[in-house]
C-alpha cells in the first residue's frame, strides 16, 4: 500500500478513471495499525478494482477537513474525481466490514 506524499498526488489519484480507495489513518491510532496489517491482503484481493493509498491525518489536515473525516481509521472510495463511498468512524473495522464496503462501492462484474 502506497503512502500519500502530496496533495497533488492525491488529486491525481482521485481524478483517475481507475477507482481508488484512501485509508485515512494516524500513526498514534492503534486501530489504524491493525487495519494497515490487514490491507496488504485486501490490496491483493481487490487490486484489480482499486488503487489503495494511505493518507496520514497529521500530514494532510486539509484533506481531513475537505472530506469530513471525523475519525480514524476511515476509508473513502473515489472514481473520476467523485466520492463513490465512505466508511468513516472511529471504530475498529473488521476485514469483513472492509470487504463489504469495497464490494458495495464497486461490485465485481
Amino acid at each position: 500500500m502506497k503512502k500519500l506524499e502530496s496533495t497533488a498526488e492525491f488529486q491525481t489519484l482521485v481524478d483517475s478513471d481507475k477507482r481508488s480507495c484512501a485509508l485515512f489513518s494516524a500513526e498514534w491510532c492503534p486501530d489504524c495499525r491493525v487495519l494497515k496489517a490487514v490491507l496488504p491482503g485486501l490490496e491483493e484481493e481487490f487490486g484489480d478494482r482499486y488503487e489503495f493509498t494511505v493518507v496520514e491525518n497529521d500530514d494532510f489536515p486539509q484533506l481531513i477537513e475537505k472530506y469530513d473525516v471525523l475519525g480514524v481509521p476511515s476509508l473513502i472510495a473515489f472514481h473520476n474525481g467523485e466520492v463513490t463511498g465512505s466508511f468513516i468512524s472511529t471504530m475498529r473495522k473488521t476485514r469483513r466490514q472492509i470487504v463489504d464496503f469495497l464490494e458495495e462501492t464497486y461490485p465485481k462484474s
